[in-house]
C-alpha cells in the first residue's frame, strides 16, 4: 500500500470532485483521486512490466556485449553487471508488493538503480545493446514520482551518459550510441510521467462519474417510490376518504331534516364510522408496507387473479348497489408475479370506482379472457361515457387539475408491460388491458420515466 505522504489528498474546499485545471503540456502532476486502489494497481503493473522489459533486454544483450569485449577484467565486469541486473530485475518483478512501498517512500533508492546503469554503461560501452537497459530508470522515475522525480533522475542519467561518453569517446560509434541512449532516456521519462498523470486524471473522472451515477440512482429510486406511494394513496386511502366525506355530508343533510328518522341517522352514522375504520386500516396497511423488510430469499405466494377479480366485483356491487358481473373465458390465468397481480387488481378497482363516481351507469361488467399468448382484462359500463377531450395522451392536463386515477392506471399498466386502451362504445366506457404471455423480462418504462409523471 502506498503511504499517503507520496500522494497528497486533493483540495476539496471549493471543488470536491474536480481538480483545479492547469494548462500547458509540461503541466504539474495530476492530483490523485480520493480512491487510489485502481490507479495504484495500474501503476504497479506498469512498473513490473518495466522491470520485465529490463530483464529481457539484459538477457538478450549480454551475449552480444560479451562478444564485443576483450577477455580479462572488462569481460568479467560486464558479466557481473549483467548478472546483478538480471537478478535485481527478477526480484523486483516477482516480489514487487514487498519492495514497492520502500521504493515509493524513499526515492533515493532509485540512485542505486542509477549506479547500476552507470556501471553497465562504463563496462559495456554506450554502443552496447546492454546500454538500452538503462532507459528503464527514467521510465520508472516518471511512473512513480512525477515530473520532479523524473526530471532529477533523468538529469542525473544524462550526466552519467556524458561521463561515460568521455571515457569511451575514442571507441567508434560511442558518440552516436550515447546520443541515442540519451534521447531514449528523455523520451522514457516523459512517457512515464504522462502515463502516470493520465491514470490519475482518468481515476478522478471515473470517481466523479461513479458518484454522479450513484446520486442519479438514489434520485430515481426516491422518485419511483414517490410515484408508487402516490398510486397506493390514491387507490386506497384517498378513495375511502372521499366516500367518508360523502357519507358525512349525507348524515349532515339528514340531521338537518325537521323530523329526522333515527333509524336512518343510525344507518348513516354507522356508514361514516365504517368508512373511517376502513381508511384507518388502509393507512395502517400502507405504513406496514413501508416498514416491512423486503425479503428477497422468500418468494411471495402468487394470488389467484380470477378469484380476486370475482371477489372485487361482488364487493363493489354490494357496496354501491350497482349490478356488477364477472365473466371469464379461456383457460385459467397462469401464475403471475405478485406485483403484476397487484397492479391488475388496482387498475380494476380504480376503473370500477370511476364508474361509481362519474359514469351514472346502471350496470358494470368485468371480464377476463385468457389465450395462449395474451391476457385480456376488460372493465366496461353503460353510463354517459368519457368527456370528448379526455384521452390517455391528455392525462397531463388531468394531473394538473388534481385527477390522478387514469394517470395511475397508465403507470401501473406500464409497470406490468401491458397495453392500456380507453375507448367509448356506443354507450358507456370501456377500459381494456392487454398483457402479453409469457411476461416480458424487461419493463417498457424505467423508474425514472415512471416517476417523471408523479
Amino acid at each position: 500500500m502506498v503511504p499517503p505522504s507520496r500522494f497528497p489528498t486533493p483540495d476539496t474546499s471549493t471543488h470536491p470532485h474536480h481538480p483545479t485545471p492547469t494548462t500547458g503540456y509540461l503541466q504539474d502532476d495530476a492530483t490523485p483521486p480520493a480512491t487510489l486502489r485502481l490507479q495504484l494497481n495500474a501503476l504497479q503493473s506498469l512498473a513490473r512490466q518495466t522491470f520485465a522489459v529490463r530483464l529481457v533486454a539484459l538477457t538478450i544483450g549480454t551475449p552480444f556485449a560479451m562478444a564485443n569485449t576483450t577477455d580479462g577484467p572488462q569481460s568479467h565486469a560486464v558479466l557481473i553487471a549483467a548478472v546483478l541486473g538480471i537478478t535485481v530485475s527478477y526480484a523486483m518483478l516477482r516480489d514487487w508488493p514487498r519492495f514497492a512501498p520502500r521504493l515509493l517512500t524513499h526515492p533515493t533508492l532509485m540512485a542505486l538503480d542509477l549506479l547500476f546503469g552507470a556501471v553497465l554503461l562504463l563496462t559495456a560501452t554506450p554502443a552496447s545493446p546492454l546500454a538500452y537497459a538503462t532507459v528503464c530508470t527514467p521510465l520508472l522515475s516518471g511512473l512513480l514520482y512525477g515530473w520532479r522525480g523524473a526530471g532529477v533522475l533523468t538529469g542525473l542519467q544524462l550526466a552519467v551518459l556524458l561521463t561515460v561518453h568521455r571515457a569511451w569517446e575514442h571507441r567508434p560509434g560511442a558518440g552516436a550510441g550515447t546520443l541515442l541512449v540519451a534521447g531514449f532516456c528523455v523520451a522514457a521519462g516523459i512517457i512515464g510521467v504522462t502515463l502516470r498523470n493520465l491514470m490519475f486524471r482518468f481515476g478522478t473522472a471515473t470517481q466523479a462519474l461513479s458518484e454522479a451515477t450513484s446520486r442519479l440512482a438514489v434520485a430515481e429510486a426516491v422518485e419511483s417510490e414517490r410515484a408508487r406511494l402516490a398510486r397506493e394513496l390514491h387507490d386506497s386511502v384517498a378513495k375511502t376518504l372521499h366516500g367518508l366525506a360523502l357519507a358525512a355530508d349525507a348524515l349532515a343533510t339528514t340531521a338537518d331534516h325537521p323530523t329526522p328518522d333515527p333509524t336512518h341517522l343510525k344507518q348513516q352514522a354507522t356508514l361514516v364510522a365504517s368508512a373511517a375504520r376502513r381508511a384507518a386500516a388502509e393507512s395502517r396497511d400502507l405504513l406496514t408496507d413501508l416498514r416491512r423488510h423486503t425479503d428477497l430469499t422468500t418468494p411471495t405466494p402468487p394470488t389467484d387473479l380470477k378469484s380476486e377479480l370475482a371477489t372485487r366485483a361482488t364487493d363493489f356491487a354490494s357496496r354501491t348497489t350497482l349490478p356488477t358481473h364477472f365473466t371469464h373465458t379461456g383457460a385459467d390465468p397462469p401464475p403471475l408475479p405478485p406485483d403484476t397481480t397487484h397492479h391488475l387488481l388496482a387498475i380494476t378497482s380504480e376503473a370500477l370506482e370511476n364508474i361509481h363516481r362519474h359514469a351514472q351507469a346502471t350496470k358494470a361488467e368485468v371480464s377476463l379472457s385468457i389465450t395462449p399468448d395474451t391476457l385480456h382484462l376488460t372493465i366496461k359500463d353503460d353510463g354517459v361515457g368519457l368527456p370528448p377531450t379526455l384521452t390517455l395522451e391528455s392525462l397531463e392536463e388531468a394531473q394538473r387539475s388534481g385527477h390522478f386515477g387514469l394517470l395511475g392506471m397508465r403507470e401501473r399498466a406500464a409497470r406490468t408491460g401491458a397495453r392500456l386502451h380507453l375507448t367509448a362504445p356506443p354507450k358507456g366506457t370501456q377500459v381494456t388491458l392487454t398483457l402479453p404471455l409469457p411476461l416480458p423480462h424487461s419493463l417498457p418504462e424505467s423508474p425514472r420515466q415512471e416517476a417523471a409523471h408523479a
